[in-house]
């Protein structure tokens, strides 16, 4: 009975420990956009600022994870190479200007979904997890 019990525990470690190695983050649009694909330099050039709008596919409408949610850390670090307090600067200076308005803010992996599933110029970025028909994966950080 306990070698049953330990090794479905066993199991289930490992099963998890796979599952957090597979997933990673990944900008999408709307499964309805034009657009098929975005490289890594298209994807820091819209959430840098230096662009607005998306190879084939016009303009963009960025959306963002909260300042406390921990994907958006990892997504600008991989991204951009800067980290989000960085990011954030660059966007502080962009809005003074008045040349720009910074990406939405909302709060978890959901709610970029649904804002982005709803907008075929919108961009976002989520967990790999959180994927789901309404949108399409169109470049994944490394």
């Amino acid at each position: 009975m306990h070698r049953i019990l330990r090794n479905g525990i066993l199991a289930g470690i490992l099963a998890f420990a796979c599952t957090q190695a597979f997933a990673g983050t990944i900008v999408i649009m709307s499964a309805k956009s034009p657009v098929k694909s975005l490289t890594k330099a298209d994807v820091a050039a819209l959430y840098l600022g230096k662009t607005s709008s998306v190879p084939g596919g016009g303009s963009a409408k960025l959306y963002d994870l909260a300042e406390t949610n921990p994907g958006r850390e990892k997504f600008y670090l991989g991204a951009t190479g800067k980290s989000a307090s960085q990011v954030k600067s660059v966007w502080s200076r962009l809005v003074f200007s008045g040349r720009v308005l910074p990406p939405h803010e909302v709060a978890n992996d959901a709610a970029v979904v649904k804002a982005v599933a709803a907008d075929p110029a919108a961009v976002g970025y989520i967990d790999s997890s959180a994927l789901d028909g309404s949108v399409k994966p169109v470049f994944k950080l490394p």
